[in-house]
């Protein structure tokens, strides 16, 4: 006898997912998020730690690396403080 496993996702799939980024798009709907800055990672770690957060910490990467470096980041899609 084998034993068989049914397994599933809340989430819905890719185009569940795209249908929800759309729905906020469309109705401004932003997220809560708190930005951070890189000097900051430490006390936000400690934060963590004692369950001392409400919202999403998001670093702020493009106040932090040099100006080539961001601009670099940015083409490729990947600054943190873009939403």
């Amino acid at each position: 006898m084998t034993r068989k496993m049914v397994a599933g996702s809340l989430i819905g799939g890719l185009k569940e997912t795209q249908e929800m980024i759309d729905f906020a798009a469309k109705h401004n709907i932003l997220p809560d998020v708190e930005m951070i800055s890189m000097d900051y990672v430490n006390t936000a770690m400690e934060r963590l730690a004692k369950a001392d957060v409400k919202y999403r910490f998001v670093i702020d990467i493009g106040k932090t690396l040099k100006k080539e470096d961001a601009v670099i980041h940015q083409c490729c899609g990947f600054m943190a403080d873009t939403f």
